[in-house]
């Protein structure tokens, strides 16, 4: 589904009629983390989740983490639940097996970083890495998944979006309150230019009770230049805006945009649908890394993909959080 717009407006009619499902949805949350056994599998687990529903820039910082973990020489393994997809796992995620119906494209986008296994069940695919060689765990979402013991819990924010109307699913992005979150979190990590994060400052930065880190993504060099390109983007994440305005940043001349909902299957019909489109406007396909693994082979080669990396002006708050884990036993 696409993020409904009211979710990041102040509260209206609608956040205020669907608050009392809000409550339902906060309390089996409760329930749910109550009941959890959370489990330990020898390593360092290190959980990068976020309080909202919808994209905050988690997969981008499992890679980033990924890295910094393997410059110390250590093998570093992903989980993940492989949201879209229909493998219940856990299993290896093999990209040259294994397409996005199968695994989600998260996991598939991991997958060319770092061994990455989708579990339903996170403790199980947890101990499957460790049989594979993980020494340590990154845990892509599962913050609220209760199956296993976290040894460091970072939070991933939007800084522009921050927490919202501040209300719970459907009344609001919330997964559970910001208090509430906030409380089982180590550190939080917004991601955004220097604007962004002045906003969640004046907005949220009273609620925030843990240690703030920032960063903002960054888009790779695609070997064709973007500056004046003609272009019809698309983008089927959590804040498709924010790819369009990095495409406008690089120069690139949006012709169209088309803002999909997360994880929207991209079938040869919307793809040929858009290519008729780019073609009557002499625009090029662009889209993201995350949408570009859901594309079909046929695509591949006629759609222009923008990659970006988690970029930070001072990693040494994260790179000491991450000496006091992987010196820690596990």
């Amino acid at each position: 589904m696409k993020t409904p717009g009211f979710w990041y407006r102040p509260p209206c009619a609608a956040a205020t009629l669907l608050a009392p499902l809000g409550a339902v949805y906060g309390l089996a949350t409760r329930r749910r983390l109550a009941r959890g056994g959370r489990h330990r599998v020898g390593v360092p687990v290190i959980c990068v989740g976020n309080l909202t529903a919808g994209g905050t820039g988690k997969t981008p910082t499992v890679i980033a983490l990924a890295q910094r973990i393997a410059e110390r020489g250590m093998h570093v393994h992903a989980v993940t639940r492989g949201h879209g997809g229909r493998l219940e796992g856990p299993v290896a995620v093999d990209p040259s097996a294994h397409g996005a119906a199968d695994t989600g494209d998260e996991a598939l986008l991991l997958a060319a970083f770092l061994p990455t296994w989708v579990a339903k069940d996170r403790a199980a695919g947890a101990r499957a890495a460790v049989a594979a060689g993980a020494q340590v765990i990154l845990l892509d979402d599962g913050f609220q998944n209760p199956g296993l013991f976290h040894d460091l819990s970072l939070l991933v924010a939007d800084a522009h979006r921050g927490f919202g109307n501040g209300r719970l699913i459907p009344a609001g992005p919330l997964r559970e309150p910001v208090a509430q979150g906030m409380a089982r979190a180590d550190a939080i990590l917004t991601i955004g230019g220097p604007a962004a994060q002045d906003r969640f400052t004046r907005t949220w930065g009273d609620a925030v009770g843990v240690p703030r880190l920032t960063g903002h993504l960054a888009p790779l060099p695609t070997g064709l230049p973007l500056a004046g390109l003609p272009v019809l983007a698309f983008a089927g994440i959590g804040h498709p805006e924010k790819f369009f305005a990095t495409l406008r940043d690089l120069g690139a001349d949006l012709r169209a945009t088309h803002a999909l909902a997360d994880h929207q299957p991209l079938s040869d019909a919307v793809m040929a649908r858009m290519a008729r489109e780019a073609g009557r406007l002499g625009a090029q396909m662009v889209t993201t890394e995350k949408d570009a693994v859901r594309l079909g082979p046929n695509w591949r080669s006629r759609v222009l993909t923008v990659p970006v990396r988690l970029e930070s002006a001072d990693w040494a708050p994260l790179d000491a959080a991450l000496d006091r884990v992987l010196e820690a036993p596990g």
